[in-house]
């Protein structure tokens, strides 16, 4: 069960490194929205040592935590009980605690994809490629798995990634096809890319958008738009951004943390626009 909205309650991000972290702003302005104003949403900067501490030292006003790297599996054996979407990618980066002291955990990464996704309009797709394979990428995997319904080829750099995309496929019920990274560009010819590389590592794409692309979804936010994404809109192709996903899956923080739905989509988009604006 969700705690309950009433009272004194808090709530927080942590990771390492964690400054950057729009979640105060997305979730303040929710709490705002709703009428919230006992709530507060603070960061802190938590390693993987310091986890276990930190969550012991929490009382009972804490209503529920983000995670952020490198904390997403970490957490997992100091839970009570995990979701299946979860358990799925074995990453959490959501934790309620309910009114009965339980550490529950949840991932809102991989439904806030197919939001972001549906709320450009793609409800399915033919076929898919991802950019990368590190952490991102199986959420991406997890989420293509609802919305493709042919090959998913990931773009990887080494045999060892491929081999553990693969497997990513056969435990999510997705049909995996690994590809080596030089042979990137053929990606963007895909009816959806998915970009899930760190900031810069796919702009040396740019140069290779073809003259009438489909939808490119790029998980960066910030700095924005990525090279990429600009040369994408450039040529006319819908674009998805890491925006898009970061507010989808507060939706979803915020409604599990309060219990309160819908939280306000909107004005959590749009506080989170003013604070990229003014960076």
């Amino acid at each position: 069960m969700p705690t309950r909205a009433t009272g004194a309650r808090r709530a927080a991000v942590l990771g390492k490194p964690v400054a950057h972290s729009l979640s105060p702003v997305l979730h303040r302005a929710a709490y705002a929205e709703l009428g919230l104003g006992d709530w507060s949403y603070d960061r802190f900067e938590v390693d993987e040592a310091g986890l276990p501490g930190f969550l012991d030292g929490l009382g009972p006003e804490w209503a529920g935590l983000s995670l952020t790297m490198p904390l997403k599996r970490a957490v997992m054996p100091l839970l009570h009980e995990v979701s299946e979407t979860a358990a799925s990618v074995d990453a959490v980066n959501t934790v309620v605690f309910t009114e009965d002291g339980r550490r529950t955990g949840d991932n809102t990464d991989i439904p806030g994809m197919i939001a972001a996704l549906r709320g450009h309009g793609i409800e399915e797709v033919e076929s898919a490629a991802v950019l990368g394979a590190g952490a991102t990428a199986s959420s991406a995997l997890a989420a293509l798995a609802r919305v493709c319904a042919g090959e998913v080829v990931v773009y990887v750099r080494s045999a060892a990634r491929a081999a553990e995309m693969r497997e990513w496929g056969e435990r999510l019920d997705v049909r995996v096809r690994t590809a080596d990274w030089a042979d990137a560009a053929e990606a963007l010819r895909a009816p959806l890319v998915i970009a899930t590389t760190p900031a810069g590592t796919a702009d040396a794409l740019a140069t290779a958008v073809p003259e009438r692309p489909a939808t490119l979804f790029d998980v960066l936010y910030d700095p924005w738009p990525t090279g990429l994404a600009a040369r994408w809109s450039m040529f006319g192709g819908a674009v998805v951004g890491g925006l898009d996903l970061l507010v989808h899956q507060a939706v979803l923080q915020v409604e599990r943390m309060t219990g309160r739905a819908p939280a306000p989509l909107e004005a959590m988009r749009h506080a989170g626009e003013r604070a990229l604006a003014a960076r």
